[in-house]
């Protein structure tokens, strides 16, 4: 140690370095000249030497400047302290270790935060000092060197927990079996601030579940309950969230004291401390989706159910409240607009959009409340009815304003119950829904926002009334409801009432065929009225309408309300700016819906996504030439479109592409790095093949190499979506160029048998779309496919198996009849793989296709005399051989 210790600072760079530390923290000083001037220090090999020094021992400087100077050695540290010489290491080692007993708490904590940078950096082997410096400083019965190294231990255990549990060379005890005594004993620290810090350090080690700590289970568990009514806050907000952690990942611990548990956490569930009470409002959740039986829980619901009703009210403190007031008139700042995800464009059985019910994305007691009550609604269903309705129906019919919170929350309770409750709630829906209506002309901005959400949840019950009158009626109300709270004055209500509007179209579809003037007015006045936040939902709204009533839309006097404002707004967009990506979205499902109707829009469109693609592409090789930032959401948003248009406007687009170099923009996003990217490419590729494959010609090799390349890669896994969009762009362009696609047949081939062995893997959409491929390529070129059949016809079959019916799906039949036909005996072996493949049709409506089936099960029947025939059928269900009977056979 004496050799490091011999590093001295010089009095001349000590003052120069605290004097720009001290501008650093000034609120007046120019910050970037302060940083160039740090920056140019840092090229001295001793700087950090400095800052270690100055946070350790400048002892008549102020603690904001010893501080600033540990978070910058902190970040410096991060970057350069594998590269610094071993004595500047070992200094600065030594330098942090006796701050953890200073008498600031500032300097204990920095020098806390500095220690565990520097596990994470180099473990804790190579600094045996640190570990007995940690337990000499817990044993100390110091206050200010046990909080010290409480911190840093707490720090570690945060970051790196699985360090303190793994051997070290030359120590003959993990580091957790010798801090893990001492953080329980800490438990009954009379210190509030090592109660919280020992414990929050062992709640660290739930998930990892070290033997340290599962042969101290018990101990632990008493601890937990000497801590339940601990006085401070942060404490019992601890003690809940180790019960949640310990219900979601070892349930069989908690088995034997279960019931204590529930009755603990039913009490800090009304906790004066709300943050407490959310903690333990978690552990509903938890429990329900554990291996635990309900019946446990099911006798605490009657007390449970009103705890979670009354804490589903709004608080006084609550954000929200402050935000309802918010005028629709007054225009967005830039930190209102949340991030928004655009998903790139997917082909296949599975592409789930993630519904996104909650309308502001704070978590707090509230919407954990109802999420907690949402989820008991679908563990116990009608039960929980009995004792929520009477609460609920009490708080309804308070009708004066001071009970208006109550009054909001009873709605609330009602739209968490709509799923799980349904069967009790349904002979009575169509009254709820009646008590409902007026609660969207309610003077409460709030109650009229839930009132939309918790009509939403019973959009499907709407929609299917619209049969007799009484619900068409019903249904006519609550749409006018609906867009009358478009056009309300109230930003937070705007934004409710769009999105219970889309979920309303999506369930209703065609239904909105006759209200689409209505509708569309609305929806145009709003996008006049509407700041840029809430524009961004009514986008959403016209693509979802454009969506459901598809070409019911292609009508001149619809088309005359709805075009001229959105062609405006294209218009004054510049191709730079973010908030043409909504617009981008909604012209896709309005180009898909018009179809060739769209035709006089398209060519503006479509010229314009080409210039915003080539403008990305040169922004991300030159950003000062082109002048833009590059942002590849841009690209996938303009894809898209592109793909709207040619799925529109079908051989239409061809005029348009004939005239732009899109095949060589397309093949070079075929190429980009971005998945995102690459998967949209992908999509056009495939939509470009149905409608003007000419145009993919002279670059087709290419396209299909670069194709393949998706589903032979070792990142398969990580990128299902771009390989399922690229296999199924292979499967249409086989389709279109038939022989022509011979060249690589048997390379992609080689890269879809794999696919089909491994289907439990891989995901469902993936492998529909590789069988259908491989059938394709089959049928256009069997005489390259069949002599490879006994490879694949086993899993290819299992997988066509589990198709729907639908036209691609016959198509891959067409390359079985044609590779049958070509090599009967290629397909022995899996011939009862190959009958439940024929099985699994419902119907093939395709004569000739049908015609094909018959003849291929004819020929086998025909061919194994031996009795192999009837041992194959006897393989098979008895509905699979009556499907069979449909083929004569």
């Amino acid at each position: 140690m004496a050799a490091t210790s011999s590093w001295q600072p010089q009095e001349e760079g000590f003052k120069e370095i605290c004097g720009l530390l001290e501008q650093q923290i000034s609120p007046t000083s120019d910050k970037s000249q302060i940083w160039q001037q740090l920056q140019h220090y840092s090229q001295f090999p001793d700087f950090n030497n400095y800052l270690a020094f100055i946070l350790a021992r400048a002892e008549g400087k102020p603690i904001e400047v010893r501080q600033a100077a540990g978070l910058l050695l902190k970040n410096n540290l991060r970057t350069t302290f594998t590269s610094m010489a071993p004595p500047s290491q070992q200094y600065i080692k030594s330098e942090l270790l006796p701050c953890l007993g200073a008498a600031d708490r500032q300097i204990r904590s920095t020098a806390g935060t500095i220690i565990s940078v520097l596990v994470q950096i180099g473990g804790v082997v190579g600094w045996p000092e640190l570990l007995q410096t940690l337990v000499k400083c817990l044993d100390s019965n110091e206050l200010n060197h046990m909080e010290g190294a409480m911190d840093a231990l707490s720090k570690i255990c945060e970051d790196i927990p699985q360090v303190l549990d793994s051997d070290m060379p030359g120590l003959t005890d993990r580091p957790i079996n010798v801090f893990l005594p001492r953080l329980l004993q800490f438990f009954q620290s009379p210190h509030a601030s090592l109660r919280k810090l020992s414990l929050g350090s062992v709640n660290q080690f739930i998930m990892l579940m070290p033997r340290a700590l599962y042969m101290s289970m018990d101990k632990y568990l008493q601890g937990l309950f000497i801590l339940a009514n601990d006085p401070a806050a942060e404490v019992r907000k601890l003690v809940c969230s180790a019960f949640v952690q310990l219900v979601e990942v070892r349930p069989d611990f908690l088995e034997p004291i279960l019931r204590n548990v529930i009755e603990y956490m039913l009490r800090v569930n009304k906790d004066p401390d709300d943050e407490v009470a959310l903690e333990a409002c978690e552990f509903w959740s938890a429990y329900c989706e554990t291996r635990l039986p309900p019946e446990n829980l099911r006798e605490f619901l009657p007390h449970l159910i009103p705890v979670l009703l009354s804490n589903m009210v709004y608080s006084d403190d609550d954000e929200s409240l402050v935000d309802a007031e918010e005028d629709g008139s007054m225009p967005d700042r830039d930190q209102d607009l949340r991030p928004r995800f655009h998903s790139s464009r997917f082909h296949g059985s599975e592409n789930g959009e993630d519904a996104d019910d909650d309308i502001v994305n704070i978590w707090n007691l509230r919407k954990c409340s109802a999420a907690a009550l949402d989820i008991l609604s679908n563990v116990y269903g009608d039960e929980i009815l009995p004792t929520l309705m009477p609460t609920v129906q009490a708080k309804l019919s308070s009708t004066d304003d001071a009970a208006w919170k109550e009054r909001e929350a009873a709605v609330l309770a009602l739209g968490a119950i709509s799923e799980g409750c349904i069967k009790g709630l349904y002979p009575h829906l169509s009254e709820i829904v009646t008590f409902l209506i007026p609660l969207l002309d309610d003077k409460f901005p709030l109650i009229r926002s839930i009132s939309c959400w918790t009509i939403s949840r019973f959009s499907k019950f709407i929609v299917q009334g619209i049969g007799h009158q009484e619900g068409r009626e019903q249904f006519d109300k609550v749409l006018m409801g609906l867009l009358r709270r478009i056009l309300d004055n109230n930003k937070r209500v705007q934004e409710a009432a769009c999105s219970a509007f889309a979920t309303l179209e999506e369930e209703a579809a065609e239904e909105l065929a006759p209200r689409l003037e209505i509708i569309l007015q609305h929806l145009m006045f709003a996008f006049g009225k509407y700041q840029r936040r809430n524009l961004r939902i009514v986008y959403d709204a016209i693509g979802t309408l454009a969506d459901a009533v598809g070409r019911e839309l292609n009508e001149p006097k619809y088309l005359d309300i709805m075009m001229p404002p959105l062609i405006a707004k294209w218009q004054q967009l510049s191709n730079s700016d973010k908030d043409l990506f909504p617009l981008l979205e909604c012209f896709t499902s309005i180009a898909q819906a018009l179809g060739t109707g769209f035709s006089k829009f398209a060519q503006p469109v479509f010229q314009r996504c080409i210039t915003i693609i080539q403008s990305q592409q040169l922004a991300k090789v030159d950003p000062v030439s082109s002048g833009v930032q590059y942002d590849r959401e841009f690209v996938v948003c303009s894809l898209d479109l592109l793909s709207g248009l040619a799925e529109g406007l079908g051989s239409g687009v061809e005029s348009l592409v004939s005239q732009s170099s899109l095949g060589d923009i397309l093949l070079q996003c075929c190429m980009d790095d971005a998945p995102d990217v690459r998967q949209s490419a992908f999509a056009l590729l495939g939509d470009l093949a149905r409608v003007c494959p000419i145009h993919l010609h002279p670059r087709l090799s290419e396209f299909l190499e670069v194709a393949n390349k998706q589903l032979s890669t070792p990142k398969l896994k990580e990128n299902l979506s771009v390989a399922n969009n690229a296999c199924w762009a292979i499967g249409e362009l086989a389709t279109k160029v038939r022989q022509e696609i011979s060249p690589v047949a048997m390379a992609v081939i080689s890269s879809l048998v794999p696919i089909l062995q491994h289907a439990e893997e891989l995901s469902k959409s993936l492998i529909e779309n590789s069988a259908i491929t491989l059938g394709r390529l089959a049928w256009v070129c069997p005489e390259i496919v069949s002599p490879h059949m006994g490879h694949f016809m086993q899993s290819w079959c299992i997988a066509l198996s589990m198709i729907r019916d639908d036209i691609e799906k016959e198509d891959a039949f067409r390359g079985l009849c044609a590779l049958v036909n070509n090599f009967p005996a290629g397909a022995l072996s899996s011939l009862v793989f190959m009958c439940k493949a024929i099985a699994s049709w419902h119907e093939i409506r395709s004569e000739d296709l049908h015609n094909e089936v018959c003849q291929v099960l004819r020929g086998y029947k025909d061919m194994l005399r031996d009795g192999s025939w009837e041992h194959c059928m006897s393989a098979l269900e008895p509905q699979e051989k009556d499907k069979l009977s449909k083929y004569l056979v």
